[in-house]
């Protein structure tokens, strides 16, 4: 007898555990997929493109969580698989109480039956929250590598927020130019375009990791043609080494050859509190403690123990997170405006960032309120997450919530905008307020070394750049 499954998810780690464990897998039949955490991604169809149409060839409908009692009963559902991340332990067990409350069991599932191997020697990001700090770390590492002499890809945690999810399959990011053909939100391009900017590595996102890795079929979004795609492995520019760079507090979706988890000080407890953060930090390697600049040392302290308790083989390396501001000058005695990076002031629970903080630094005369101004979906997002304070959080899952921002932002009686967001926001709405961008880049303090751990690392595995190869095979040619 099939089992009957629901994936309970956020169009992310859902999707992945459905494409390793169930795609092919005759024991089971996935009647459903709900969707929660990040708006506008229900209603929508997993298709038998990537659903595979000798079991699934309509598809899998995508429902809104809240009708996952009556999805239970509708299609006698046996097992509901929660794949989403980010969440308090308290919220987990509460969708535990619903499925098991409906009748069906309720599942976790683990890296052994999800993780994708990789030919080529993969480090994975991963962090106990959204907001600690995994981008920056993983632009340090790859910095650190390039300088080295080595190719390395970039592979980006999921965020398919097309309509059409065959659009997405699989994503290679360049340059710039790429961001526009692939429609992305704002949400994709604060990930997405530091890499490329900086011309450093390539990036490759969507929604079938193996393909992803191995290279496979997806369609442009642009010309709606079915096209043959490289995979991060074997991309045209060359690979020698995977960065997987996590999404939220997610663990890698490849089995990685070396783990590194980031820890947030402003947050703690959270290191063992949240799922599946917790497991990042007892699966890491090493562990980078962000933000100790802005931390207290009692809670600083306090996630020191906590690692110590959950994963005494760690390496710590302590970090802070180094900020820039290019106009201070328009920051010193105004009344400001702050924008935040959405993920991390909603679900992430944070109540500063970057931006506050140089706004704090600079000289603000006040930080303005955006509550009584938003307008549309931001005042949804306010209803949902009260907590967020005098911040604005940099919402763009889509097209209506990038307009309902500009227009917040110009309603909003400030003299100046802070931009505290990992790319210019002027490129993409209208700001007629003074502006000034936050940067923020990781810098180590002490020992280790990201540097030290990174040379550990090559040492053990025995790699070698490609320049350094092809170099070699010359020599040896011509001899």
């Amino acid at each position: 007898m099939k089992r009957n499954v629901i994936i309970i998810g956020a169009a992310g780690r859902d999707f992945h555990n459905f494409n390793t464990y169930f795609r092919h897998n005759k024991n089971y039949n996935v009647v459903a997929f709900t969707a929660e955490q990040i708006p506008g991604i229900d209603d929508r169809l997993y298709p038998k493109e990537l659903a595979g149409e000798d079991l699934y060839p309509k598809g899998i409908r995508i429902y809104p969580e809240s009708k996952l009692p009556e999805l239970i009963k509708k299609f006698k559902v046996d097992e509901c698989v929660f794949a989403y991340s980010d969440k308090p332990y308290s919220y987990v067990m509460g969708i535990s109480a619903i499925v098991n409350a409906a009748g069906a069991s309720f599942v976790l599932m683990g890296p052994n039956d999800t993780m994708v191997k990789s030919s080529k020697p993969v480090i994975a990001v991963g962090a106990t929250r959204t907001g600690c700090g995994k981008s920056q770390t993983s632009r340090k590492i790859i910095e650190y590598l390039v300088g080295m002499g080595f190719r390395v890809v970039a592979v980006r945690h999921p965020m398919p927020y097309d309509p059409d999810l065959n659009n997405q399959i699989v994503q290679r990011f360049a340059c710039v130019e790429d961001l526009k053909k692939q429609n992305c939100t704002i949400e994709e391009m604060e990930e997405y375009e530091p890499h490329v900017v900086t011309k450093r590595n390539v990036i490759y996102a969507g929604v079938d990791y193996e393909a992803i890795l191995k290279g496979g079929k997806t369609k442009d979004p642009q010309t709606g043609k079915w096209v043959e795609m490289a995979g991060a492995e074997n991309d045209p520019d060359g690979c020698d080494i995977v960065l997987w760079d996590g999404g939220n507090n997610d663990f890698p979706f490849y089995k990685p050859d070396l783990t590194i988890g980031v820890a947030d000080p402003l947050r703690p407890g959270a290191e063992v509190s949240y799922y599946p953060g917790e497991v990042v930090a007892r699966m890491a390697d090493v562990i980078v403690i962000n933000k100790i600049d802005s931390a207290s040392l009692e809670n600083i302290n306090a996630v020191r123990a906590n690692l110590a308790k959950i994963n005494p083989k760690a390496k710590i390396i302590d970090a802070a997170s180094i900020l820039t501001v290019d106009k201070p000058e328009v920051i010193k005695g105004k009344k400001v405006l702050v924008i935040e990076d959405g993920p991390t002031l909603t679900h992430g629970e944070m109540k500063i960032g970057a931006g506050t903080v140089a706004a704090m630094k600079c000289g603000a005369a006040e930080l303005i309120d955006p509550r009584p101004y938003t307008v549309g979906e931001l005042t949804t997002t306010f209803k949902r997450y009260p907590n967020i304070g005098t911040l604005l959080p940099a919402m763009g899952y889509g097209e209506k919530q990038m307009k309902d921002l500009e227009k917040t932002i110009a309603k909003t009686p400030c003299d100046a905008v802070v931009i505290g967001t990992p790319i210019d926001l002027q490129r993409f709405i209208k700001i007629k307020q003074p502006c000034t961008r936050v940067g923020y880049e990781l810098q180590e303090l002490g020992q280790p070394t990201l540097k030290e751990v990174l040379d550990d690392f090559i040492k053990k595995h025995k790699l070698v750049p490609s320049a350094k190869k092809a170099a070699k095979k010359t020599t040896t040619k011509k001899k």
